[in-house]
Parts: C-alpha cells; sequence; structure tokens
C-alpha cells in the first residue's frame, strides 16, 4: 500500500436526522442505535436514556463568514467534548447528507462534537448545479475549510479542542489542504469514498495521520486513493469495505464506515495530553 510512514449569528435550529425525519435539536444523535436500544433495554428505559442524552447536547445552527461569503452549518456539541468534527461534504451534496449525519451521530455517541457545513452558499450551491463550477474547486473549498478551522479556533466552546476533519468525495481533497495549510491545528483526516489525489500537492505537506475509507466495489476510486496514499509522508491507513460501492448503500456498510472512523479517532485522541 502506501510508502513510509504507513501501516470527509447563533439560533436552535430543526436538524435532518440520518434516519431521513424532520425532528427537534439533536435528535439525530440516537437514531443510529434506536433499535438495537429499544431492544436491549425496553422501550421505556431507552427513551429515559435518550432524553438524557438529548439534555447534555448543545445544538446550534451556525454562520460562517469567509470570503464575503456566509456559510451555513449544524453544530452539536457534548457536555464535555472531547473533540470537534468538521464534516466537508463531497460534489452535489450538503451538510444534510443523511451518510455524513449518520456517521455524525456514532462520533457524538463517542464523546466528540460535530460540525457539518455547507461550504457553498445557497446562491453558489444553485449555480453549481447547472454548471459544476464550484464542486471541483478545490483551492476555494480547501480556503473556505481553513476559514471554518479558524472560526472555531476563535470560538468559545471549541477553541480548545482538538479538530478532526471528515471529508467526503471532493470534499476529502479540501480537508487534505486544509490539513496542509493548520499543521499544529488538525488532529487526522478522514476520508470516505474521498478523492484525496484531487488535493495534488498538498498531499506531502499533509503532517496529520490520514484514514481513508473506500468501498470495496467501487475500484476506480480505490485505485486513486493507492495512488494518493503513496504520495503522502504522514502517517496514513487505507481500509476498505468489503462489497461497497460508493456512496456506502448498501446494508452494513455505512454502519462500518462509521464504527471505523469512530476507532480511529479515539486512537488518535489517546495520543492528546489531557
Amino acid at each position: 500500500m502506501p510508502a513510509a510512514g504507513t501501516t470527509r449569528g447563533v439560533h436552535r435550529h430543526r436538524p435532518v436526522n440520518p434516519c431521513g425525519h424532520s425532528t427537534s435539536d439533536a435528535i439525530d444523535v440516537t437514531c443510529t442505535s434506536v433499535q438495537h436500544g429499544v431492544r436491549g433495554l425496553g422501550r421505556r428505559k431507552f427513551f429515559r436514556l435518550v432524553l438524557k442524552k438529548l439534555i447534555a447536547m448543545k445544538s446550534e445552527s451556525v454562520h460562517v463568514p469567509v470570503d464575503g461569503a456566509v456559510l451555513s452549518g449544524d453544530l452539536v456539541l457534548p457536555e464535555q467534548a472531547r473533540a470537534v468534527v468538521l464534516f466537508a461534504h463531497g460534489s452535489g451534496s450538503s451538510r444534510h447528507s443523511p451518510r455524513n449525519r449518520a456517521v455524525a451521530a456514532e462520533l457524538r455517541d463517542a464523546g466528540m462534537g460535530t460540525l457539518l457545513i455547507d461550504l457553498l452558499t445557497e446562491a453558489e450551491e444553485r449555480r453549481d448545479v447547472l454548471t459544476a463550477e464550484h464542486r471541483f474547486d478545490i483551492p476555494l473549498l480547501g480556503r473556505r475549510l481553513v476559514a471554518t478551522l479558524d472560526w472555531l479556533g476563535a470560538r468559545p466552546g471549541t477553541r480548545d479542542l482538538p479538530v478532526v476533519l471528515f471529508g467526503a468525495s471532493t470534499g476529502a481533497a479540501a480537508a487534505l489542504v486544509a490539513a496542509a495549510e493548520h499543521p499544529g491545528r488538525v488532529l487526522t483526516v478522514i476520508s470516505r469514498g474521498g478523492r484525496p489525489d484531487l488535493a495534488d500537492d498538498a498531499l506531502p505537506a499533509v503532517r496529520a495521520p490520514v484514514l481513508l475509507i473506500v468501498g470495496g466495489r467501487d475500484q476506480e476510486v480505490l485505485r486513486l486513493n493507492e495512488q494518493a496514499a503513496r504520495r503522502m509522508r504522514a502517517a496514513n491507513s487505507l481500509r476498505v469495505i468489503p462489497g461497497a460501492t460508493h456512496l456506502f448503500e448498501e446494508p452494513g456498510a455505512l454502519e462500518q464506515v462509521a464504527e471505523t472512523a469512530r476507532e480511529w479517532c479515539e486512537e488518535r485522541l489517546r495520543t492528546v495530553p489531557a
């Protein structure tokens, strides 16, 4: 595999949870474990536990100014968060991506905060649907992710937290560009079905460890991830989800992605001084 070193104004909001339902603040933190929880604990006890979790969560809609634009995001912070995971969605997607929200819920269960943000404004997204002019503009997406990192670093409640960058598709390239720009601020980078090859010259400059998660049947993206890994100097690991395609829509595939990301983050957090 890879070479040496180897082994995506504040007010309350109503997010769309990863189960696909519109619901009140932070309900989506629980939906990935509802079935197992109800069976294991009993309905009444389980939903008391759910309510306790929701009370302990602080959920906000946030707006990040950058380059004359304002980016919209959903920030959820558990009490005593251990880190904050900044999600960069892929081409043609948004912060409402059910796949990223499902992974975010798993990471919040592990005590991490999450920020899902749109790297394009609504007007830019409408134009991009017609022209596709922004979705592969990695320098633009990277700059906006860097600005969001700076925003987190200046904000009470997140300024002292380690940051994990999680990128999907082209968002993975933007995450790597941002990590190269802020080597001391980023704990690790995770790519889900990403295009790290599009980070190009930023790849050798990344210092944070990198996890590349790819579907076993996503053969072209797998090949591009292998090539990108060889260009990295940072420690990196390529994890292949057997039988999964690009969007990890197969039964159990996305759960494997979330579990792999959670385990990777927990390993990295053990290296952070208390």
